[in-house]
């Protein structure tokens, strides 16, 4: 007798939004629309015959039957992402999945590939670019290199590598650099400071590091992902606030500036695997990233 079964990305996207317990959040995750990810659950719902969901106000809670197929699916997707990892570990030779933001991956990770091919010349890497929050399950990945504050997922192995930095920078092409770079940090305070929508607590952070008042902060022109951001403030755009080893590079060239120098935030460097997982791979990239970050490589 053959099996009847819906649609995998109708099961997917289901599972994600009962998990997450948002739409909006699952399509994040999926990396689809909000619409995207209504229509799949419509079309499961059709073909069921019943409700999954139930709308609460605003929000969204699961019925009975959303309770059963939340659990199901999700033990089954589970089940298949462990498998499908242990296969792919088991197939030689194999890469070592790794995903990071694109910003960390273009300014520091791809400028210190031929070292990294150089002292470890045995590891192959994927390299994967992911924006925004990681799933707890870090699907389709082996690792993640992550700039966030704890806590962390609880099934993740979190190898931690170094205490963020952050503090300001400018281009010398600035039209105010010259006026504010023997300036104290509260100098910023009269500037529209570049900022980030990936990483709104950073201006914060600083201000409060240094005696100011982060309500008092002026803010110029947003960019949705801090590689933007950083790439507006070498143009001579304005004032970005960023993490020191990506415009390390950028302040050595004099092509950015850090007159106010940089100081330790609560996000921290780490790289995460899934836990109960153990790959050597992992532990060895993990020494090697700690010391790139903390300037301890040879």
């Amino acid at each position: 007798m053959s099996r009847i079964l819906p649609s995998l990305n109708a099961l997917h996207a289901f599972e994600a939004a009962a998990r997450l317990e948002s739409v909006t959040r699952a399509a994040g995750e999926l990396h689809v629309t909000h619409g995207a990810v209504s229509r799949q659950i419509k079309a499961l719902e059709g073909e069921l015959g019943k409700a999954l969901f139930a709308r609460q106000g605003r929000g969204l809670t699961l019925t009975p039957a959303g309770l059963r197929l939340r659990d199901a699916a999700g033990q089954a997707f589970q089940q298949l992402e462990e498998t499908w990892s242990d296969l792919r570990r088991d197939s030689a030779p194999s890469a070592l999945v790794l995903g990071c933001p694109g910003s960390v991956l273009a300014r520091w990770v791809i400028p210190r590939l031929p070292r990294l091919g150089r002292e470890l010349p045995e590891l192959n890497l994927h390299l994967v670019v992911h924006e925004g929050e990681f799933d707890t399950r870090l699907s389709g990945l082996d690792a993640a290199l992550l700039l966030a504050e704890p806590p962390f997922a609880e099934g993740w192995e979190v190898h931690e590598l170094a205490t963020e930095r952050i503090g300001p920078v400018v281009s010398p092409r600035y039209a105010g650099f010259d006026s504010l770079r023997d300036q104290p940090p509260a100098a910023l305070l009269g500037e529209a400071l570049l900022h980030t929508s990936s990483r709104p607590q950073a201006w914060p952070a600083w201000a409060s590091s240094n005696g100011l008042q982060a309500d008092s902060l002026g803010f110029g022109t947003g960019f949705e992902h801090l590689y933007y951001l950083l790439e507006a403030a070498v143009a001579g755009l304005g004032v970005a606030i960023a993490p020191q080893p990506l415009v390390s590079e950028d302040i050595e060239s004099g092509r950015l500036a850090a007159p106010w120098g940089f100081v330790e935030a609560p996000a921290r460097w780490v790289l995460c695997a899934r836990r109960n997982e153990a790959d050597a791979r992992t532990t060895q990239l993990a020494e090697w990233l700690r010391r790139e970050l903390t300037g301890d490589a040879p």
